[in-house]
């Protein structure tokens, strides 16, 4: 569950989840028996062939969607559907460009690299037709916590860097790998009001902020009160197993009939089966309203860690999607690299493992199980506090 147990038996509370991915937590029973059981009838047929699982997992996939977007396409990863999205909103649109968020990240493939914003996991390859708009970070952003003031500049990249169309936007609702950073109030609305007087889809990467992990809400993008036109996800859809997805409108969706779109795996019977586990554990054991009670318990905890510790810039993020920035001078905000790499270190010999992100990687990153416990969040805490005092 929230345990990891090393070679010689040592156990280790996981606050890192699998990089926000194990979201019922490590050999849940009930997805356990879900993959076993489907694996003993079929293993994989592509989906050329009709299978229950692939249906069922769509259809309540598709129930968890406001609006219209009910057609699901099955992919194996969060790039793998990012890539889908974008090529999508290119082919509706008939434009090329698309805007994305500087600080981000989408995945790691030829397209999505070009989404992604941040040097650090840029490869030197041809990247095209991607724009990359001011971040609206509240705590490291030239405009505070004023989300319109941000937006203008994605009307200014329009303006002044497309031909006064684009193909779509994509954008996390909180950033993951970018070091769990909140988009300033109001920001997305804004934007996406923008990109679709630009003829543009607007894209959610719900990959890591999806799938109940901030607690208010199921999808990120309903803490920012805006339907997408394009959602992807992965990560928490499958609690470990490799599946992503796609969701669009039927409307959007029919531009995959102008030829034949294929992907050999995704969409198979065992990841879809153990998906639709997955989505019925989050109900049945009311895992996003632990996420939002027990992580908003957390937070305010770690926020008491901050009082403590003049090392601690910043606390921020929603549910379990918490960032925790270091930094060794407040006023200047200068990121405590080395420092991080140390507490990290000292936590895990005690018995905690935790992520680090963020572009100077001085964030740590608290994306644990969403079957996380007060007791887990008090010892994961005291840990924290005790290393972080031993600098």
């Amino acid at each position: 569950m929230q345990y990891l147990f090393d070679e010689d038996g040592r156990r280790y509370l996981d606050a890192f989840g699998g990089i926000a991915t194990v979201c019922c937590g490590h050999c849940h029973p009930d997805v356990v028996e879900a993959i076993v059981n489907q694996a003993k009838r079929i293993q994989h047929s592509t989906v050329l062939y009709l299978n229950h699982a692939i249906a069922d997992f769509a259809e309540s996939l598709a129930s968890k969607m406001p609006g219209d977007l009910k057609i699901v396409f099955f992919t194996n990863s969060g790039t793998e559907a990012n890539e889908l999205a974008l090529m999508i909103a290119r082919l509706y649109t008939g434009c090329n460009d698309i805007i994305s968020l500087r600080n981000g990240y989408h995945g790691n493939a030829a397209g999505t690299m070009g989404a992604t914003a941040q040097s650090n996991w840029k490869f030197n390859v041809v990247q095209t037709g991607v724009h990359h708009a001011l971040n609206p970070d509240p705590y490291r952003g030239a405009f505070g916590s004023d989300g319109e003031k941000y937006a203008r500049d994605v009307q200014e990249i329009i303006e002044f860097g497309t031909t006064g169309r684009v193909a779509g936007f994509i954008s996390e609702a909180i950033q993951g790998v970018g070091g769990i950073v909140e988009l300033a109030p109001g920001y997305l609305p804004a934007a996406y009001d923008i990109v679709r007087k630009a003829g543009g889809l607007c894209i959610a990467d719900e990959v890591q902020a999806g799938v109940a992990r901030t607690g208010s809400h199921f999808w990120g993008f309903e803490g920012h009160g805006v339907i997408p036109d394009i959602v992807t996800m992965a990560k928490g859809i499958g609690n470990g197993i490799p599946i992503g997805a796609v969701v669009t409108t039927p409307e959007i969706a029919q531009v995959l009939t102008r030829r034949s779109y294929f992907n050999t795996f995704g969409g198979n019977p065992v990841s879809t089966a153990g998906g639709h586990a997955v989505l019925k554990v989050l109900e049945k054991e009311k895992l996003q309203e632990n996420a939002f009670v027990v992580g908003s318990y957390l937070k305010e905890q770690l926020n008491k860690l901050k009082e403590k510790h003049d090392i601690i810039g910043d606390v921020r993020g929603k549910g379990f999607l918490l960032g925790v920035e270091l930094v060794t001078d407040r006023e200047k905000k200068t990121p405590a690299k080395a420092e991080i790499s140390h507490v990290m270190n000292h936590m895990k010999d005690m018995g905690v493992l935790v992520g680090k992100g963020g572009f100077y990687g001085n964030v740590f990153r608290i994306t644990p199980p969403l079957c996380f416990t007060k007791e887990d969040s008090d010892f994961f805490i005291d840990v924290m506090d005790i290393a972080l005092s031993k600098l």
